[in-house]
């Protein structure tokens, strides 16, 4: 019995389908069902009842799974403090990433990580839609909003403020709004996530909780697009601080009815389990925290 397939019996019962633990692990699922066989001749015992439509643990992979797990994080946790007396930490990282975020923000960032860790690798998914660590090649996964799902682990990275913006050319042409309500004299741009448009901005103001309607030409599924827009002078945007950091600091987009924020969010580092949390998680969660200090401290005078 390989340790290769206690690893196989572990994601085949974090996601209760072979098919999905085995393109979790990068691997065919003959090759993952053929793991889960060598443990189970090797133990003595089906550790997983089988159904057409699922498959869960049996009694005796219930009380077999623990002592797996346990094996499997202190080998782990072995190799780690091993490689801890060379001060040298590798692995690989399978982020998924929103699309703005991804690709303006994180991956500059990413570039410095990897030179100053250089046994590192990562690989960077890309897109808008909600996270599904059963459905896609990631082990961790960078998202906007507090996880909903009780079943995965997260840290927060940061609050992060949300800004009304426009760029210089576009109030040039249509003014900028002076109270809230001519914003609806004005183009929105729109986010759309699935089939919810989100034209409904909510705002703050003197801590009350406001509300409006927008009319706008222009909706996308894809955050970079709706951002590109609006540097473009097509509109009006509600944007996350941190995604137009670079173009309100270089003059490509201007903020908004400073009095009237729009409704903050957060910036979560989401994980499947706890034993998702390697060193380099650690190392990565750490610097994502301090350049988006960095960052929203720089837009503190906008």
């Amino acid at each position: 019995m390989l340790l290769d397939d206690l690893n196989v019996v572990i994601k085949v019962a974090e996601f209760r389908n072979i098919t999905a633990a085995a393109t979790h692990l990068n691997m065919r699922t003959a090759t993952a069902s053929a793991a889960v066989k060598r443990v189970e001749q090797a133990v003595g015992a089906e550790l997983f009842v089988r159904t057409t439509r699922s498959l869960r643990l049996s009694s005796a992979g219930e009380r077999f799974l623990p002592t797996c797990e346990q094996a499997m994080s202190m080998l782990k946790n072995a190799k780690q403090n091993l490689k801890g007396e060379t001060g040298v930490i590798e692995g690989e990282l399978r982020l998924g990433l929103s699309s703005d975020l991804g690709r303006n923000v994180i991956a500059p960032w990413l570039d410095d990580f990897m030179n100053e860790h250089e046994k590192i690798s990562v690989k960077l998914n890309l897109n808008d839609s909600n996270i599904d660590f059963y459905r896609d090649p990631i082990d961790l996964a960078l998202r906007y909003g507090s996880p909903d799902d009780a079943s995965v682990y997260g840290f927060k990275i940061c609050d992060v403020p949300r800004l009304l913006v426009a760029s210089p050319s576009y109030i040039s042409t249509y003014g900028a709004p002076e109270q809230f309500e001519d914003l609806q004299a004005h183009n929105g741009l729109f986010y759309q996530l699935h089939d919810k448009v989100y034209n409904e901005w909510e705002f703050v103001h003197e801590g009350k909780p406001l509300k409006i309607k927008m009319q706008g030409n222009r909706t996308a599924n894809d955050g970079e697009m709706v951002r590109r827009w609006a540097v473009a002078g097509k509109g009006v945007a509600v944007k996350s601080s941190l995604d137009a950091c670079d173009d309100i600091l270089n003059g490509r987009l201007i903020t908004l009815l400073s009095d009237y924020q729009p409704k903050p969010t957060q910036l979560w580092l989401i994980c499947p389990s706890r034993q998702s949390i390697t060193p380099a998680v650690r190392l990565l969660r750490d610097m994502l925290k301090t350049r988006c200090a960095e960052c929203l401290a720089q837009l503190a005078h906008f």
